[in-house]
């Protein structure tokens, strides 16, 4: 587990009026918020902060249900796994009043399904989950999730998988047009049986590794999150990110806060500052998302703007948010996962 530590004596001098103030402890995704951000907020407030990271929503929810939730005071899920949290009792709650910057929250984003009003949470970054294709590798045509799933022979043996059980499990649904969810036992085998016969064409499985391994060449196709497409392509990979026309994954990742914080006042701070317009706009030209913060616009670079990446074809197939299916039916799920991951 990576784990980062901030410079928070040294900026607590510079920033003058800081005072320490204590400390805060992050659970995150990698390679997702700048240090320099970090940074700026420790010489403000004098806070240290700490970031443990994780490289899925299912590994992070296992590893506070294993005795790390009191640990940590804010943690980033998805849409989807936020409604999970919140339903097993692992958030606490915040009012408006207790945070400036909550009216900076984009309207869209305010009432949504999984924390009403934002009591729980706030917008981080929203993006998409599809795969990206190595031009100089293959030219042809690649507007199909069957790139991953079936793979023409230029790809075959070429391909990362993210390591994520629900984003695999929602792209093969799509697929195969059956809906998230099914408890219908053929459709479910189908699921099965097309993601095993799939298996023997991928190379490797990789969330925070997706990215690099299409700039070092190691894959030529992949599954990947439209930011990490974006990075890579600044590094130098001449990849390009397809809008399949199964559709691909929608999500928003959420910054929450935990029940049982050790710093919750902190925790709350920090939230805070990154409704900041300024810093919300940071993260995003850092990690190649789409704030879910009015008046970012200002601060975006130009690269973000116009990303590809970031602005699909006008007759793109629209994205599919995760639904969070009942105990019972994730259960069927899980093991289709475990079976795969043999």
């Amino acid at each position: 587990m990576k784990k980062l530590l901030t410079t928070a004596t040294a900026f607590a001098l510079l920033a003058g009026a800081a005072h320490a103030e204590g400390k805060l402890s992050v659970y995150h995704w990698f390679e997702y918020i700048p240090q320099e951000l970090v940074d700026k907020f420790t010489a403000e407030t004098g806070i240290e902060v700490t970031i443990d990271t994780y490289d899925s929503n299912e590994s992070m929810l296992a590893a506070l249900k294993a005795g790390k939730l009191g640990q940590y005071d804010v943690a980033v899920p998805a849409d989807f796994m936020v409604k999970i949290m919140a339903d097993e009792g692992m958030l606490d709650t915040f009012t408006p009043e207790e945070m400036p910057n909550h009216g900076n929250i984009a309207p869209q984003w305010m009432d949504v399904y999984f924390d009403t009003g934002r009591k729980s949470s706030i917008p981080y970054q929203w993006g998409g989950t599809s795969f990206s294709v190595n031009r100089d590798v293959y030219q042809g045509d690649i507007s199909s999730l069957g790139i991953i799933f079936d793979p023409p022979p230029e790809l075959q043996g070429k391909i990362n998988v993210l390591d994520s059980q629900n984003e695999v499990l929602i792209l093969g649904s799509l697929y195969l047009g059956i809906p998230q969810c099914t408890t219908d036992r053929d459709q479910l085998k189908a699921l099965n049986d097309m993601l095993l016969n799939a298996k023997q064409h991928w190379a490797s499985f990789g969330s925070d590794t997706s990215k690099d391994v299409l700039v070092s060449g190691d894959a030529a196709a992949g599954m990947i999150y439209n930011g990490f497409s974006a990075k890579a392509r600044a590094e130098g990979a001449n990849v390009e990110y397809s809008y399949p026309k199964e559709g691909h994954v929608l999500w928003m990742d959420n910054m929450v806060l935990l029940k049982d914080a050790p710093n919750r006042d902190n925790a709350i701070k920090f939230m805070n500052f990154l409704l900041e317009p300024e810093n919300a706009a940071a993260v995003t030209n850092y990690a190649a998302y789409t704030s879910g913060v009015t008046g970012v616009e200002p601060f975006l670079d130009d690269a973000i703007k116009n990303s590809p990446e970031n602005n699909p074809p006008a007759d793109a197939t629209p994205g599919v948010f995760a639904q969070a299916c009942d105990a019972e039916t994730q259960k069927l799920y899980d093991a289709i996962w475990t079976n795969l991951k043999k």
